[in-house]
């Protein structure tokens, strides 16, 4: 059997007036032609003496502009890929223009019969003229790919800002959700329920502005049946609306209720409904278990709790509860000014790093202020680290017997070493970690040198985590309720520590952790030195660590003692 997906081109597109070829369809693409005659002769339709004779003899039409060809571009990075696509950047040589240009294998397009998701994502697209969107600006194709080329959003998706900054502040989040929801009311005004809406779909263009794309499993409704619904199980398990669970179908609606876990993402960090896998994710859906972190937004709060209603007839923005203006009203979006939101510069992302409670509250203030008390450290540099290391210097002459002279006790869960000692007794002190200590088991054979609790953030959320720094050095964080390794903080020439507060402070490494020091630690220390300078501390321990990675725990112990400062944890 051959076919050939044909539709008709937007005209504000001029390149993509051709239709979409798949492999063994008809070889006739009847050029010159349009009208009845032209679409029964290329899906081989039964044709009349008067088409017949059409095919024969085609009509005479302006030129067209010259179809593209991968030849016309120079291909670069794999900007995305998905389950039936590749996203790539390219240069086009003609124009110097750059483009996302995304490719489909028309081979896996038949085997996993999304030629009809294709055609409609072709066709929505290109219906498409919003500043919110991503914009289809022409596709072409060869024997074995489809290529739509896309506007190129410089600043990616979403989803990535969100895990790198946490959390957004409140002017932030109500931004960047003003944005979102224009673009909603244009696309359900247009009769297109988008039913994937996710921040992984949500790119920032250059001047970070939100472009909303993927709509290939995007459906518009049909306008003459008073379509409502569609009736197929597509979207992401933690967006998906819980009317696609119990009824099967999706409705303008279902993407408010999207709307609603993005909201919440940008504020907490996370989206609303997480569980091991999406089975008790679509439980937790059905039921609306979910709880609002401490700290979060009181207005952006209301508007999540309006959005993410199991009646999907009671959300804000639908058209059963007055359509878009009681959404764009409420007060949530108070200093919002909505005609001209995408001329409007964007606030610049700032982290939301509040203390989570409210006896925290003294561990937030002038953080600069401090820097002055730290002018009379001496502090080694890298060029003069000669003197810190252990084959350079002279360990004290200490009884070998009496290993516990070298182990500073902070508490049950907190240590740290001296490291001036000899092999020798780097053996004993590994032989009594190896039957005393719990946190042995983690460390692959290697000594700790120092350990104590942190608190890892995510968004509004953080976790208890025991913190071990071996030599190596290494850096493991294990949970310590359920004791299990949870992974290894990478050294590498990229990681750089970065304070937020006197509490709270960034590791910068591949993967961004954010690390507090835990509140109960803190109220055992009076000295407001150790209290409100622990951070900084630990910041420029890790300078002189990076400084020189070789020697990075003899120098980081060597500085704690020269500052006359034992930290009480590692934060």
């Amino acid at each position: 059997m051959s076919f050939i997906l044909c539709s008709s081109a937007p005209t504000n597109h001029p390149d993509s007036c051709s239709p979409l070829a798949i492999p063994g369809a008809s070889s006739r693409h009847c050029s010159g032609m349009e009208g009845p005659a032209a679409e029964a002769c290329a899906v081989g339709a039964p044709a009349n003496s008067q088409s017949s004779e059409a095919c024969k003899q085609p009509a005479i039409q302006p030129a067209q502009p010259r179809k593209k060809k991968p030849e016309d571009f120079k291909f670069g990075k794999i900007l995305g890929e998905g389950s039936f696509s590749t996203v790539v950047l390219a240069r086009e040589h003609a124009t110097g223009k750059e483009f996302a240009i995304k490719i489909l294998e028309k081979r896996h397009i038949m085997k996993e019969n999304k030629v009809q998701y294709v055609k409609r994502e072709r066709d929505l697209m290109s219906s498409l003229d919003h500043p919110f969107f991503v914009k289809l600006y022409f596709t072409f194709q060869d024997d074995e790919k489809l290529y739509f080329g896309l506007s190129y959003a410089k600043n990616g998706e979403l989803l990535k800002y969100i895990r790198k900054i946490g959390s957004f502040d409140e002017t932030c989040t109500r931004f960047y959700s003003a944005e979102i929801v224009s673009a909603l009311e244009y696309l359900h005004i247009k009769g297109i329920i988008h039913r994937d809406l996710k921040p992984e779909n949500i790119l920032l263009s250059e001047d970070m502005h939100i472009q909303i794309t993927d709509f290939g499993t995007a459906k518009q409704l049909s306008s003459d049946s008073k379509q409502a619904r569609a009736n197929s199980f597509v979207g992401t398990a933690q967006y998906v609306s819980p009317e696609l669970l119990t009824e099967k179908s999706a409705c303008k609606s279902s993407d408010l209720w999207a709307l609603g876990c993005i909201i919440y993402q940008l504020v907490a960090g996370l989206p609303p409904f997480r569980a091991g896998n999406e089975y008790l994710i679509f439980q937790k859906i059905i039921k609306l278990e979910y709880e609002f972190p401490e700290k979060f937004f009181p207005k952006a709060k209301d508007l999540v709790e309006q959005l993410l209603s199991l009646d999907p007839s009671k959300r804000i923005g639908c058209e059963e509860m007055g359509g878009y203006e009681p959404l764009k009203q409420h007060p949530f979006f108070d200093t919002i000014s909505w005609c001209d939101l995408h001329l409007q510069t964007p606030p610049k992302l700032t982290p939301y790093l509040p203390a989570m409670s409210e006896d925290d509250e003294d561990c937030y203030g002038n953080y600069d202020d401090l820097l002055s008390q730290f002018s009379n450290m001496q502090v080694a540099q890298s060029s003069s680290s000669q003197s810190l290391s252990p084959h350079d210097s002279t360990p004290p002459q200490r009884s070998s017997s009496n290993i516990e002279q070298y182990i500073h006790d902070l508490d049950s869960n907190s240590f740290e070493l001296d490291l001036q000692f000899t092999e020798e007794e780097k053996r004993l002190l590994l032989d009594k970690q190896t039957i005393g200590n719990p946190w042995h088991q983690f460390v692959e054979n290697n000594l700790i040198l120092k350990m104590g609790p942190v608190d890892k953030r995510k968004g509004l959320f953080a976790r208890r985590r025991q913190l071990l720094l071996t030599e190596g050095p290494h850096l493991y964080y294990v949970d310590p309720v359920n004791r299990v390794l949870k992974g290894e903080i990478p050294w590498s020439l990229e990681l750089r520590p970065e304070a937020k507060n006197f509490k709270t402070f960034f590791v910068h490494t591949i993967t961004l952790f954010k690390l507090s020091q835990p509140r109960a630690y803190q109220r055992t220390y009076n000295c407001n030195l150790t209290l409100h300078c622990i951070c900084k501390l630990w910041l420029f321990s890790l300078a002189l660590i990076l400084s020189n990675p070789a020697h990075a725990p003899h120098m980081f112990f060597c500085f704690c003692v020269r500052a006359q400062v034992f930290l009480p944890a590692f934060n």
